[in-house]
């Protein structure tokens, strides 16, 4: 895997406050008293063993889950809740919800759809923008993602590695504040990897302020500014890429760079 440029450095304004997040399913409590702050232009990786609640706890800031406490603001504005403190009503959270780009592990196209409309499809109909200049713009962001030859086909048509890449697309194609990547190459096979991956070190290189879930230790020391480290439901590191990796200071870091054979 090859070194990349440093990501831009991140400013002082604060895009996501995560604040005392907490979330059980019956008796598993899968986070615990959550808390961080992003500021733009940071790329933060989430690591840890499977089930500590990293995939969870993006779904929370995303409100595909509604925590159970703590509160999550996005660029100042509190997610799921309107200014009066009444809970958001659908329109209401979809429309919060276009402000952040979701890349999931799955690819989740629309099948009946080309690529070029499963990019089109969010901006038009839940920004309710002007059709012709999404589309312009669609087209300009599938070059970007190197699909620029594919538009017309169905998902059924490409490699894992291309659907995820058209999901980076739909996503961007939002032009969210903030991009979070649940486990983004991990339905792949180790083949497709590196074309994925190497869109998003791009991103990070552009500026992209990213939340990424990832297995993908040498990847995530590339591109995070930041390293949070999990184990069951709590924040037990959150450190420097080159501090993290180089000088953990928990065992359980220790055991899960161990696990992984990190090197």
């Amino acid at each position: 895997m090859n070194a990349i440029a440093n990501p831009k450095p991140a400013t002082t304004d604060t895009v996501l406050r995560v604040q005392g997040i907490s979330k059980s399913f019956g008796d598993n409590h899968v986070l615990k008293d959550i808390s961080f702050d992003m500021q733009k232009g940071e790329v933060v990786s989430l690591l840890g063993p499977s089930g500590c609640g990293k995939s969870t706890l993006l779904r929370c800031i995303n409100w595909l889950e509604e925590p159970d406490a703590g509160h999550i603001r996005l660029n100042s504005e509190r997610m799921g809740y309107a200014g009066s403190g009444a809970k958001m009503n659908d329109t209401q959270l979809s429309q919060m919800r276009s402000r952040i780009g979701m890349v999931f592990q799955h690819f989740a196209l629309w099948p009946h759809m080309t690529v070029l409309e499963n990019v089109m499809a969010s901006p038009v109909h839940v920004q309710k923008r002007d059709r012709k200049e999404v589309e312009n713009e669609a087209r300009a962001v599938l070059k970007r993602v190197g699909l620029e030859d594919k538009m017309d086909m169905l998902p059924s048509r490409l490699s894992g590695g291309q659907k995820q890449r058209v999901g980076i697309a739909r996503a961007l194609a939002m032009k969210p504040e903030i991009l979070l990547f649940d486990e983004p190459t991990s339905a792949l096979d180790p083949m497709l990897v590196g074309e994925v991956l190497e869109v998003m070190r791009d991103l990070a290189a552009d500026g992209a302020t990213m939340v990424i879930v990832t297995h993908e230790m040498k990847f995530a020391r590339q591109v995070s500014s930041r390293i949070i480290f999990m184990d069951s439901g709590h924040i037990i590191e959150n450190r420097s890429p080159e501090d993290f990796f180089d000088h953990p200071q928990t065992d359980k870091a220790k055991t899960f760079l161990h696990s992984v054979q990190y090197k």
